[in-house]
């Protein structure tokens, strides 16, 4: 069902039917629940570094703090999320901007609460990378052109990035043969030798490299300064039927953010909650920063090149979208 889910979601023609099943029947707060001055609410996020913050702030107590139970649920991507948040299958979701962006312009009523996560702005030393197997004739993103390169979903922030690195390096951005495949699943194909190249975050980056995979690019680097990757979201429809369940959540998040940021070894600790990688490799992996406000720049950087590479619909609104 995810997967049909998702692919749906990419051919755009989920999302009316999203915002179809959001509009009519219950709404997304009949999927939430209260007891004894508790609300819980669940949670689609993704199994990578970038949510780290949310489970640690489930430990430390954040949210329960500020009257909050979560209930968290993987999915392989923001593009996958947004439909079970719309549809209140889940009550907040955590997606890549381009994908909120998206969703928008197509009319589905997403409404961005609190950040989620962003570049550390180094290139070469940055959580997300272009990386190809150990020997390959691919030493620029520019040789990326007629090559099969993965990212977790399609028309998200990595296929986005991707491009900006082609095009950065001299290459034709729209020749690059983009493959859907999870995070979790890249370094294997790619040793294997079935991609050419992948589009990674943490933990998939680390582990690719363990196995000898050479980076290539930082594509959220090439993308902008600082750039903020993705957020923590709702329907247009909780926000307004539940503001101090969303302001509750986003208080308790911007807390978790900001423990995050400041406790790296909690970080690659909670890993083991949610992720299946060994010891070496947490140990190895590099951190995203976790600002606890988003880059607007940033975010209008990355919409101009959705824009460019035709991902919109109608131009998204910023001001709507965002907090």
């Amino acid at each position: 069902m995810r997967r049909r889910l998702l692919i749906g979601l990419a051919a755009g023609s989920l999302l009316v039917a999203a915002t179809a099943c959001g509009s009519s029947g219950g709404s997304a707060s009949d999927k939430s629940s209260s007891s004894g001055g508790t609300t819980t609410v669940k949670v689609g996020v993704i199994p990578i570094v970038d949510v780290a913050p949310i489970y640690l702030g489930q430990k430390q107590g954040f949210f329960a703090k500020h009257g909050l139970k979560l209930s968290l649920s993987t999915a392989q991507g923001g593009a996958a999320i947004v439909p079970g948040v719309v549809s209140g299958q889940f009550q907040f979701g955590f997606s890549n901007v381009t994908s909120l962006m998206v969703a928008q312009s197509q009319n589905v009523p997403v409404k961005a609460v609190v950040n989620g996560v962003a570049s550390t702005g180094v290139a070469g030393k940055d959580f997300g990378a272009i990386v190809v197997k150990k020997g390959s004739s691919i030493t620029s993103p520019k040789d990326l052109v007629g090559k099969k390169v993965a990212v977790n979903t399609l028309k998200n922030i990595n296929d986005t990035a991707v491009r900006e690195s082609v095009r950065k390096a001299g290459g034709d951005s729209s020749k690059v043969n983009f493959v859907e495949l999870a995070f979790d699943q890249m370094p294997a194909a790619l040793d294997k030798g079935q991609i050419d190249a992948a589009m990674m975050v943490e933990p998939a980056l680390a582990t690719a490299k363990a196995q000898g995979a050479t980076e290539i690019a930082s594509s959220f680097v090439d993308v902008a300064k600082d750039l903020t990757v993705a957020m923590y979201f709702t329907s247009q429809s909780y926000e307004q039927k539940n503001p101090a369940v969303v302001k509750n959540f986003q208080a308790a998040m911007e807390e978790s953010l900001s423990y995050a940021d400041s406790h790296p070894d909690e970080v690659r600790q909670i890993l083991t909650a949610y992720t299946k990688i060994s010891a070496d490799v947490r140990a190895s992996l590099t951190l995203p920063k976790w600002p606890a406000q988003e880059n607007r720049s940033s975010i209008e950087a990355l919409e101009k090149l959705g824009q460019q590479d035709g991902l919109f619909k109608t131009a998204p609104d910023l001001d709507k979208l965002l907090p």
